[in-house]
């Protein structure tokens, strides 16, 4: 049969299977391929790094601006001559056992509080607080020369549109945390005026007016307590020897008998000239207000202290007379009966003296002693 069909032509053959272009990149095209896609990821890394950046340079700028930014400076870059330290015995707060026990704390556990700072006119880093966290890293540092203790961390003082804060605003930031943790006397915070009061950059109070600027958050009763101290320490003008040695009711009542004998200031200066420790200061101020008439009510009292009050000396009694004896007086203090004659002293209480051990009665009478010879 012929392989024609009617038209004349042979039946078609099938067209020849076609293979299908690989689409499989070549090394030149993977290479291409892959750098193309690394930029792309690189491109979308550095635009969210890029806003990271951004966020964190406002929140550096907002904590500078609000004063929380925390920075390691080293030690030899703070000083601390700008603001008086509220602190009236600073050498002895240096060599003291809470000192030694700060210094155990930072060494063991490392600096857990920052100072803060502020910079002066010149540039330099000024202490505002934390005198004994400073002091107390110097001290490990000079001792040990461990590289550890040359930094602190510290807080930087904000300028808020350039303008430092004012004068009186630093002495409150420098007394505030020890008011909070009750750690001055009310000695040291008088003397805190006292020194407000002298600054020259300070302008237009004295240092009884700046008790309500610098403790403004205390109460009015305990301002009072203040305003009494800074009366005490401007009268006697570096007479006091001990200072943070006198109590509240001691210092307040004090003060209203030099109120209202003034004439009597010059002698007790003279009097504390001789008192070589707290306990003669005390024995000397004892004496001294006990010969004090009834003070005018120009000053508040002090509501009573935690501790017993002290005792307070009575007026002393009409003179009395002994057969066969010159003529003596006699002085009580509570329960105490003191008897006094030309050469002779005699003590009576209801206690039974023969109880108290043979030391401690030498260890009064000599303080009797030298109590005596400070009168003359």
């Amino acid at each position: 049969m012929s392989g024609r069909n009617k038209f004349g032509f042979a039946p078609l053959e099938a067209a020849p299977e076609v293979k299908s272009r690989s689409r499989t990149p070549g090394p030149m095209g993977a290479a291409v391929r892959e750098a193309a896609e690394s930029l792309a990821e690189s491109t979308e890394a550095k635009i969210e790094q890029r806003r990271r950046n951004a966020e964190d340079a406002k929140l550096w700028r907002t904590a500078e601006a609000e004063g929380r930014l925390m920075v390691t400076l080293p030690l030899s870059e703070i000083e601390t001559t700008d603001l008086p330290r509220d602190r009236i015995d600073l050498a002895g707060v240096a060599a003291s056992h809470e000192m030694e026990e700060l210094k155990a704390s930072i060494r063991a556990r490392g600096q857990k509080e920052p100072v803060a700072v502020y910079v002066d006119d010149r540039g330099r880093y000024q202490l505002k607080q934390g005198w004994r966290r400073l002091t107390a890293l110097t001290q490990l540092f000079e001792a040990t020369g461990d590289a550890r203790f040359s930094t602190v961390i510290a807080r930087i003082e904000p300028r808020a549109d350039g303008a430092a804060p004012s004068r009186v605003a630093r002495y409150i930031d420098m007394v505030e945390e020890n008011v909070i943790r009750e750690d001055l006397t009310f000695a040291e915070m008088a003397q805190v005026a006292i020194t407000a009061a002298a600054d020259p950059m300070v302008e237009g109070d004295d240092a009884d007016a700046l008790v309500g600027h610098l403790y403004g958050s205390l109460h009015k009763m305990k301002r009072s307590y203040i305003r009494s101290f800074v009366y005490l320490l401007e009268a006697l003008d570096g007479a006091l020897p001990f200072p943070k040695a006198v109590s509240r009711n001691v210092g307040v009542d004090l003060a209203r008998v030099l109120k209202a004998e003034p004439e009597r200031t010059a002698g007790l200066k003279r009097m504390l000239a001789n008192a070589v420790s707290p306990e003669t200061q005390g024995n000397i101020i004892a004496m001294f207000m006990a010969d004090a008439r009834p003070a005018a009510e120009d000053a508040p009292s002090a509501a009573p202290e935690a501790a017993p009050p002290r005792p307070r000396e009575t007026s002393p009694a009409p003179a009395v007379a002994r057969a066969g004896s010159a003529e003596g007086r006699r002085v009580s203090i509570g329960s105490l009966h003191v008897t006094v004659r030309k050469g002779e002293c005699l003590i009576s209480s209801d206690r039974d003296f023969s109880e108290i051990p043979q030391k401690d009665l030498e260890r009064a009478l000599r303080r009797f002693a030298e109590t005596l010879a400070i009168l003359g």
